[in-house]
């Protein structure tokens, strides 16, 4: 007999979207264990333990783990097919060939046609780049584009983050005598196209040791190949590694393993010496040091602007443009779309949340919404947006011709992917990840389909991936939090997927009577902590706000947070930055 599904039902906060977050509290290891490392490293014990949390253990996998070194990266020609890349390639170069640079119109996509494009002309002239357009052909490789290419005398065309599942658009091309180099890091399909040769890690049928790299750290490695081929070390390569690092932070894949060192020197190119197109931004911005969240946060949103309110190619214009006035001037351009940007998905989201309100859709299971003049550029932000007011599934579907488009975000732990696979019945097409992904679909199915994502999410999800949780690291004493731990826990750096900032939680606070709420909505708050009456510490929650009550008159109170820094007129302070607040 088969086990009966038991439907998880919907917490009565999340319908009044004011859902309550889990607080997670990650196992101590061994004890042994922490002292053993502890004594080797000599660090203290939360040290230690964040270390054997990440599977760090012994005195050489935590010298590899602070100290990056770029002679730890794999050598390019264990992935599958490079050596054919490769070949095609210096045979493309030999008989003078057009090679066309083609990527998707996102981070990963401009990073990687910016990194290869650029590469590729230092040793050959012939080369050209071509972005699609996201509202007239869409994501991936197109027919238009093949077409551009065969109009215009390419012969091999380096599809960089997208190709994997182009089985049609890749035959299409061979027809017209067109060869494919593929270089994806999408989930292959139980078929993938003809190509000369596909670069992707995470085919069954490939052994290279690392599966986590991004688009543009697919393209690195046919880089590297090449390079080594011509005599040049990874010494060569480091001024590529900006545009690596930043696809790694914008496309969230774990920074972790080679991902970790292709991030860890690309965050130094760009705060040391950083192409002109960076510097262009960086101006703008004015900030001193970034870090990988502001990669993500601040760089990121720019370069998919120019994808997602105009075109691309401004993006991989700005990234590969050598002189600083041209430079500045896209940049303006860009800023203005991203702008334009943050006002149409605030509009868009306030739309979205009325029509789940309107129709009273709080107690489903999934956020489906739809709306045929919504920009079908920011509806992946829109999606977002909704998780943070109703922690479900999300799908934010707009027209795009003569068909329905959608973004698909995820909450922790539950794979969308998998669940648009089990829709793919009413489904055109679709791709993506565990927690992001996009598809396409004919309208007349967007009821049928919105009916069985429903079904197939209250039969899969269970019931804690309905609520938001924190994942603490450990428990600590507020006098534990020095300047010298402050030193170490920056050498974890870059934090991301797989190395999140490390949180800790606190127990028996109290605001010593400053507590406020702060900004321009009074939505955040600021408190000075002390636990029995000692260590005080400054604290802000961004979003905090309502929860002042629980921290008024002194009362007691637990946290969780990450330990920052805070600059104020050139003093540097350790602060903490607040992640939830509970009564004790």
């Amino acid at each position: 007999m088969s086990k009966a599904i038991v439907k998880p039902s919907i917490p009565t906060s999340l319908q009044n979207k004011t859902s309550q977050t889990r607080w997670l509290l990650k196992p101590k290891p061994e004890q042994s264990k922490i002292e053993t490392l502890a004594k080797a490293l000599h660090v203290d014990f939360t040290i230690s333990s964040l270390l054997i949390q990440r599977g760090i253990e012994t005195y050489e996998a935590a010298k590899t783990f602070f100290r990056p070194q770029l002679s730890d990266l794999h050598d390019p020609f264990l992935m599958k097919d490079m050596k054919k890349a490769i070949i095609r390639i210096e045979y493309a170069i030999a008989n003078n060939e057009n090679i066309l640079v083609y990527g998707d119109y996102d981070v990963d996509g401009t990073t990687s046609v910016a990194l290869m494009s650029s590469y590729l002309k230092t040793i050959y002239p012939h080369i050209a780049t071509y972005i699609p357009d996201r509202y007239d052909e869409g994501y991936g490789v197109s027919y238009k584009g093949i077409d551009f290419a065969h109009d215009n005398d390419f012969s091999l065309i380096i599809a960089l983050d997208c190709g994997i599942k182009a089985i049609d658009k890749v035959a299409y091309a061979k027809e017209k005598h067109i060869d494919f180099i593929i270089c994806d890091h999408h989930k292959p399909g139980p078929k993938v196209p003809e190509a000369i040769a596909i670069l992707n890690p995470k085919q069954s049928d490939c052994n290279y040791p690392y599966e986590e790299l991004c688009g543009c750290g697919v393209g690195f490695k046919l880089v590297q190949g090449l390079a080594s081929k011509r005599g040049e070390t990874i010494e060569n390569l480091i001024p590529y590694l900006d545009l690596v690092a930043t696809a790694i932070g914008a496309d969230i894949v774990p920074i972790t393993g080679e991902n970790r060192i292709l991030a860890y020197y690309g965050l130094q190119v760009i705060n040391n010496n950083p192409r002109v197109g960076f510097k262009a931004i960086i101006n703008q911005i004015k900030k001193q040091t970034l870090t990988i969240t502001d990669v993500v946060f601040i760089i990121g949103p720019r370069i998919n602007a120019a994808g997602r309110m105009k075109h691309g190619q401004y993006a991989v214009n700005l990234l590969t443009e050598t002189h600083i006035e041209a430079a500045e001037t896209i940049a303006k351009e860009i800023e203005t779309f991203n702008t334009d940007r943050r006002d149409t998905d605030k509009q868009i989201t306030q739309e979205a949340l009325k029509q789940i309100e309107a129709h009273n859709e709080q107690h489903r299971f999934t956020n489906v919404v739809y709306h045929e003049n919504w920009h079908k550029g920011v509806i992946g932000i829109v999606a977002s947006r909704l998780i943070e007011t109703y922690y479900k599934p999300t799908l934010v579907f707009t027209k795009s011709g003569d068909k329905l488009a959608a973004s698909a975000r995820s909450v922790s732990g539950f794979d969308v992917y998998n669940a648009l696979e089990a829709c793919s019945e009413y489904i055109e097409q679709f791709g993506g990840h565990k927690y992001a992904a996009g598809l396409t679909l004919k309208e007349e199915n967007y009821e049928a389909f919105k009916a069985k994502f429903e079904e197939v999410v209250s039969n899969t999800i269970e019931a804690h991936q309905l609520s938001p949780e924190i994942n603490i690291d450990g428990q600590i004493e507020l006098h534990t939090i020095n300047d010298k731990l402050m030193r170490v826990l920056k050498q974890f750096a870059p934090f991301g997927p797989g190395n999140r900032t490390p949180v800790f939680m606190t127990e028996n606070l109290k605001d010593t009577g400053y507590g406020k709420c702060v900004g321009d909505d009074k939505s955040h708050l600021r408190i000075t902590v002390a636990q029995n009456g000692t260590s005080k510490l400054v604290c802000i929650g961004f979003g905090l706000g309502k929860k002042i009550e629980l921290v008024a008159n002194k009362k007691p109170f637990k946290a969780v947070y990450s330990i920052d820094e805070n600059e104020w007129q050139g003093k540097v302070s350790l602060q903490l930055k607040l992640k939830d607040i509970k009564a004790q």
